[in-house]
């Protein structure tokens, strides 16, 4: 599938942050506490100036709404808008949260970004994504992103009913993880060639992006490179929660478990 050139929306950082820390592919969700905990000690713990949130923050979302009832969602809110009392959080859709809306990230005091966005920090440009629009060997999910991201689609799925919308995410969630257990499956990795035209036209020599659950930083040749974020799952062995932090130094991984 051909890459679509996006436009590359900037942010600039006030001279007074020093660290920025980046994360993605938390999939919170209820019934997994032990990382929403994590998440909760790492947002009242970390220094960081500002965090940016690269998708996938939640394993699903139906709509803001959800939020507006007691439970799940609106303990998130909480959490969120306490932490953005401390430091500024940014949000960026990912392929499970892409119906998070502007009610919810008013709700939780996050700033919402597009994908991709040029970070400019320290005196220099980084480049953030997702990482799923480069995921070019993956034309069936491309295709399904392309529908679920039309404003056509999600105005028609957030018409439905709260109940109705969790249903329909239950058989989603379903489908891919029987998907995930097909004998042989590979999933596709971001584009390289790609990524590299990615930076060269946003002026930006690094691209930070999650999406793929495989933490490495690749060279791409000509002084340009990738690094990929971790996801976070503490009930895993050995148990993923990991922040990529930012400085005049530059980027440095730690791990938090």
């Amino acid at each position: 599938m051909s890459l679509q050139t996006p436009a590359f929306q900037e942010l600039v950082a006030p001279e007074g942050w020093h660290t920025v820390d980046l994360i993605s592919d938390l999939h919170l969700q209820a019934d997994r506490p032990a990382t929403v905990e994590a998440f909760r000690g790492y947002l009242q713990t970390t220094p960081a100036d500002a965090l940016f949130i690269l998708g996938d923050l939640f394993e699903v979302w139906v709509g803001d709404d959800a939020a507006a009832l007691p439970g799940f969602e609106a303990q998130c809110a909480a959490l969120l808008r306490d932490a953005s009392a401390r430091r500024p959080l940014y949000f960026m859709h990912g392929n499970r949260d892409f119906l998070l809306g502007q009610d919810f990230a008013a709700r939780a005091h996050m700033g919402l970004l597009e994908d991709p966005t040029v970070l400019v920090f320290q005196g220099q440009r980084w480049l953030l994504s997702h990482g799923d629009a480069l995921c070019l060997e993956d034309t069936e999910y491309l295709r399904f992103r392309e529908q679920v991201r039309s404003p056509a689609w999600q105005q028609a799925v957030l018409a439905q009913p709260l109940e109705q919308r969790r249903a329909l995410a239950r058989s989603v969630r379903s489908q891919s993880e029987a998907r995930q257990r097909e004998p042989g499956m590979v999933w596709a990795d971001v584009d390289g060639p790609a990524a590299s035209e990615w930076l060269t036209r946003a002026g930006a020599p690094t691209l930070i992006h999650g999406h793929t659950h495989r933490p490495a930083e690749h060279d791409l040749g000509h002084g340009l490179r990738r690094i990929v974020l971790s996801d976070w799952d503490v009930d895993a062995h050995p148990p993923r929660a990991q922040v990529l932090c930012l400085s005049a130094a530059g980027a440095r991984r730690v791990d938090l478990r």
